[in-house]
């Protein structure tokens, strides 16, 4: 099976600086296979012999980095069906560039189930939708600052997810697709 960690937190505005071929290496001596890592916001592709439930794998990860450089981080991890479920349920049309916002917001499970569209209060200039897993997020550029996205900010819920854009998420069900 292979697995895809989102880290949360890593590398952003200076902070919780790991360089990823220092990642990549430390993964490899933890035990997990073919590890890939895709730009430097903390996403790893890796395959585990022997498997492992998502969460069991996530606290090894967590671990071995917080031994290794002493940063509390904390990851999501999924496998490649799941990575494959989201991407499909992804509006071909909900896209990121000049003119739109699209960012998929991968939730831990205190979070993952369908009632947390109810804590978002979402307003009519965004679109969201629930998918076992995460929230896609989709605005118009124009209307970001009038979205209620950036009220995220500071919440619980805010706490127990990990953004990526949709170009990325894109790019990283494709790399996973080219392993299997």
């Amino acid at each position: 099976m292979i697995y895809i960690a989102l880290f949360r937190g890593i590398n952003v505005g200076g902070n919780n600086k790991v360089e990823m071929k220092k990642l990549k290496s430390l993964l490899e001596r933890t035990g997990f296979e073919n590890v890939v890592t895709y730009i430097n916001s903390g996403n790893v592709i890796f395959k585990k012999s022997g498997g492992g439930s998502e969460a069991e794998l996530a606290r090894i990860i967590e671990q071995a980095v917080k031994d290794e450089f002493q940063l509390d981080l904390k990851i999501v991890v999924i496998n490649s069906n799941h990575l494959d479920a989201i991407c499909r349920e992804i509006p071909a049309d909900w896209v990121k560039n000049d003119e739109m916002r699209t960012d998929v917001l991968f939730l831990w499970e205190k979070y993952d189930y369908p009632g947390v569209l109810d804590i978002i209060k979402y307003k009519e200039v965004d679109n969201v939708k629930y998918v076992p897993g995460a929230l896609v997020w989709n605005v118009r550029e124009k209307d970001y600052t009038k979205s209620n996205m950036v009220k995220l900010v500071g919440t619980d819920l805010y706490r127990h997810i990990t953004i990526r854009n949709v170009n990325t998420v894109r790019k990283l069900h494709e790399m996973v697709n080219n392993l299997e």
